[in-house]
This record gives structure tokens, sequence and C-alpha cells, in this order.
């Protein structure tokens, strides 16, 4: 049974940016099913991708994996599939890690899986094929997330994807209130106080950075991706995928 998210359910006295610790490794599972709408679908269709575009003598990375949802997904859809291919997860957040670690050693995938302690911005990339960037690129400072997409191009055999999955911003100001107050009433539905809310909100403010649609979708096309096209929307949460 998941540990419940109750983080925020208290006053803080003294607020402090959001970070992905040892509490927050704990109850991960619990607060993305419950903060972030659509999760478990995009989980399950970055499987549903992988099957189709892995190749095989590449890499399939899952990068800023937290626990590992993407990866194991990604070595789920390859069971049946007869493709030579490894997958690297990598987070720069130890509990993270660790906790993605024990889990993996439960499981029995034939597709090599390995998990690095690491920051993803300076990581080297091998040949790949399917990318996973999964509400990962908004903790990025915005000066470093170019250069970072630009490394994956790279790293991409043609025909390679790349899966982005962000909170998004939107440049009509009615249109992004409305989508935050649906967003927030959606968080209030799965059990979330007000104070719950209000006060991870404020955590969050200067760590998750959002971007528009149109701000990512330019950037993917400028680097080099022929396609960028979202396939997965709901309120302020949004999946693309980009190939090369």
């Amino acid at each position: 049974m998941m540990s419940r998210d109750k983080i925020f359910a208290e006053i803080i006295q003294k607020p402090s940016d959001f970070i992905f610790d040892e509490k927050v490794a704990s109850v991960f599972p619990d607060m993305v099913q419950r903060s972030i709408p659509g999760y478990s679908e995009i989980i399950r269709m970055i499987g549903s991708i992988t099957a189709i575009y892995a190749k095989s003598e590449t890499c399939l990375y899952d990068l800023g994996c937290s626990l590992g949802a993407a990866a194991f997904s990604m070595a789920a859809s390859l069971e049946e599939c007869d493709r030579n291919c490894k997958i690297i997860a990598a987070d720069n957040s130890k509990p993270m890690i660790e906790k993605a670690v024990a889990v993996s050693k439960k499981k029995n995938f034939k597709t090599p899986l390995s998990f690095q302690l690491a920051d993803i911005t300076s990581m080297t990339f091998e040949p790949s094929s399917v990318i996973a960037l999964n509400f990962t690129l908004q903790f990025i400072p915005p000066a470093k997330r170019k250069e970072l997409l630009e490394k994956l191009y790279k790293s991409l055999v043609p025909g390679g994807v790349l899966v982005l999955s962000e909170k998004v911003i939107f440049e009509d100001p009615s249109m992004n209130e409305l989508f935050i107050d649906a967003y927030h009433n959606f968080k209030h539905l799965n059990g979330y106080s007000r104070l719950e809310i209000s006060q991870k909100r404020t955590a969050l403010e200067n760590v998750l950075i959002p971007e528009s649609i149109a701000a990512h979708k330019k950037r993917l096309l400028d680097i080099g991706f022929t396609i960028a096209e979202v396939w997965f929307q709901c309120f302020n949460f949004m999946s693309l995928i980009a190939i090369k």
C-alpha cells in the first residue's frame, strides 16, 4: 500500500524550496497519482511508444527518473520484443535512486536496466532510440534546457523519439487562470486540503519553471526535430513526442 503524502498538511512556519528528499521519495507514488492528471496513462503510453520506436543496439533513457516508473514501463514493453537494447535511468536525487534500485531488484526484465545518480545536464549519452523526460525539464534552469535537448537530439539515432512531459503555462491569462483553478480543484478532489495545495505551490514557485507548449515545440523544431506534437493534455499538463 502506498504511503500517503502529508508533507504539506501542517502549517510550515519557514517555507523552503521543494526538494526531492527522503520525505518526498517515501510518498512519491501517492504524490504523483494525486498531483499529476493522467500520470498513469502517460507512463503506460511511454511503454507503448517504446515498443514501436526502440531500436536494437541503442540505449533507452529515463532522465529525471524518480522511482523509475517510465524505465519500468519501457522494460515491460520489450518483454515480447526481440530488441537488443539497454535502459539507463538517471536522477540527481539519492533517495529516489536508492528506492528505484530496491524496486528494480524485485523485477526480472530481460532488457538490462541500470540506475545512475547523476546530473543529467552533465551526462554523456550513448546512441539512443527512445528518451523520456517525464516532468523533468521543468526543474532544470531555463538557461540550460536548450543545451540539454541539443545533446539528447545528437544522441538519438535517425527516427529516434523524445517523449517530453511537462507542466505548462498559457499565453492567454484567462485560459491560464482557468486551467490553474481546474488543476487545484483536481488536487482538492484527490484529497489535498487548500492549505496543502497553497503551501506546495509556494515551495515549487522558484523550483518548477513552466513554459508554454508553443515554446517547447519551437525549441525542439529549432534544434532539428522533424516533428514535435502534443499527444496528451489535461489542464496545464501535457506530453509531446518529438521525432528525429
